[in-house]
């Protein structure tokens, strides 16, 4: 059958049991309103695996036959990967205000940082960035981030470190000029973050529905921001939790602006706009 001929239209039910799967495997909220944008981003993954329909492509991956990479593939179509550099910048702003003099404080000769929703790297880079910065004069002291997603798609790209010189258009001159090379080649209009930084670090596929969260030693940062959003409460509670258990006593944790811990039984108490910082 052609891709002409495809179904296009993913079924109630069908979708109904898409949905639910997806919010076993990511947390991600799928409501019936979704449904046209999870139709477009299956499209090319029915012609290109031979299905004759949507619907057809989705009971393969509901069957448990799938092979992983499939599976994979699958996650990286419906997931949404929003992010900028120096996205809601009051954040950076009170890391080098207030979390990195405090730290820098209390002796810490490695800063450990978690970008727990990665996407595509921006907001890691932007935190090697200030963390770059900051350290630059202190002879004693490191970093080392973290940077984790679900969508291995995104990670590839982030691991390269090379983007659009529109995007980084929200990043300070000084700093792009210290951490950003062009493209040699001007009509390319892409840049690329400078090694230095790149080595610093490191890229990792990460569910946050897992039981548990592989990341070493415990944080002294956690930015896990924009993602809770697309959780139920429940799941936002369970995550955030999980978290905490990764954040060293007195480590902070930073949400998106959107995002709250109210009302839920935490180890955390609000020193900023979105901000926490572990008690202990």
């Amino acid at each position: 059958m052609s891709y002409e001929q495809a179904g296009t239209a993913i079924g109630d039910r069908q979708f109904r049991r898409v949905a639910a799967y997806i919010q076993a495997q990511t947390g991600i909220k799928m409501p019936a309103s979704k449904v046209q944008m999870i139709e477009g981003r299956l499209v090319r993954r029915v012609r290109e695996g031979g299905f004759a329909s949507i619907d057809d492509y989705c009971e393969h991956i509901l069957s448990g036959d799938a092979e992983d990479e499939v599976v994979d593939d699958f996650i990286n179509a419906i997931t949404t990967n929003k992010t900028d550099f120096f996205r809601e910048p009051g954040h950076f702003d009170y890391l080098v205000q207030h979390i990195l003099p405090e730290l820098r404080a209390q002796g810490c000769r490695r800063v450990r940082c978690w970008s727990a929703a990665a996407s595509t790297g921006m907001e890691a880079y932007t935190l090697a960035m200030m963390l770059a910065d900051f350290i630059a004069p202190q002879r004693d002291m490191d970093y080392f981030i973290l940077a984790t997603d679900i969508d291995t798609r995104v990670l590839a790209e982030a691991r390269r470190g090379i983007y659009p010189q529109v995007a980084l258009a929200p990043v300070p001159a000084q700093l792009r000029a210290r951490y950003v090379r062009n493209a040699r080649d001007p009509s390319r209009k892409e840049a690329r973050i400078i090694p230095e930084l790149r080595c610093k670090v490191g890229f990792a596929r990460l569910n946050l529905m897992d039981s548990h969260y592989p990341v070493g030693d415990p944080m002294d940062v956690i930015f896990c921001r924009n993602v809770l959003i697309y959780f139920e409460r429940e799941v936002q509670a369970k995550v955030l939790a999980r978290l905490c258990d990764n954040l060293r006593p007195g480590g902070h944790l930073i949400l998106g602006h959107s995002e709250s811990i109210h009302g839920l039984d935490l180890p955390l108490v609000t020193v900023g706009n979105t901000v926490f910082k572990k008690k202990g």
